[in-house]
């Protein structure tokens, strides 16, 4: 069996490993896709990335599989059914911010054509690629993490500080955040 040198982060069990060869910094330009790590990333503000994503599939199912046009139409009564979801994070700010920030995500689409034209609009369409060689070198939030923060929240959306957007930026591939040792790296 070949054995993978990874980003040490990930090293915890499959669930992690798994989502850091898959998808953990892999380019991402679909909106539905976009839209599912910003509500997970909403979710995961003061949590682990593990919590959030180890009840993914309860997301899911509890947001509509991340449709964001359905999610916007959510209705007090929702809520309220989430808010009884052991499932899911049962925090009612977070929540409600969901429902907002879908809301909020219809106008960037309405605005720019897609939410992938606004967000890589940042990057000027591609993935910034960082040369880090330990965990302990990469920042939990950027100059460019605090921008499009504060354009986001500008724009109604709500749990996306700037640690929430680095992190959604490292998710999306916005940025490449993986260690020079990892094999992603190749």
């Amino acid at each position: 069996m070949e054995i993978k040198n990874r980003c040490a982060w990930c090293e915890k069990d499959d669930l992690y490993r798994t989502y850091h060869d898959e998808e953990w910094g892999n380019p991402v330009y679909d909106d539905q896709k976009l839209f599912e790590f910003l509500l997970l990333e909403t979710f995961q503000a003061g949590l682990s990335w593990y919590t959030v994503l180890a009840k993914r599939e309860n997301f899911r199912v509890a947001f509509e599989n991340f449709e964001y046009e359905k999610v916007a139409l959510f209705t007090e009564n929702h809520i309220q059914e989430l808010m009884q979801n052991t499932g899911i994070i049962r925090n009612q700010l977070k929540i409600r911010a969901a429902v907002s920030n879908a809301n909020a995500y219809i106008k960037v689409i309405e605005e720019f054509g897609t939410f992938a034209t606004y967000i890589w609009n940042f990057t000027n369409g591609k993935p910034l690629v960082n040369q880090f060689k330990e965990l302990k070198d990469i920042p939990a939030s950027t100059p460019l993490s605090d921008a499009i923060s504060k354009d986001l929240k500008k724009r109604g959306f709500k749990f996306v500080g700037s640690t929430v957007v680095y992190a959604h930026m490292q998710a999306t591939g916005m940025v490449n955040d993986h260690l020079l040792s990892c094999w992603k790296r190749k």
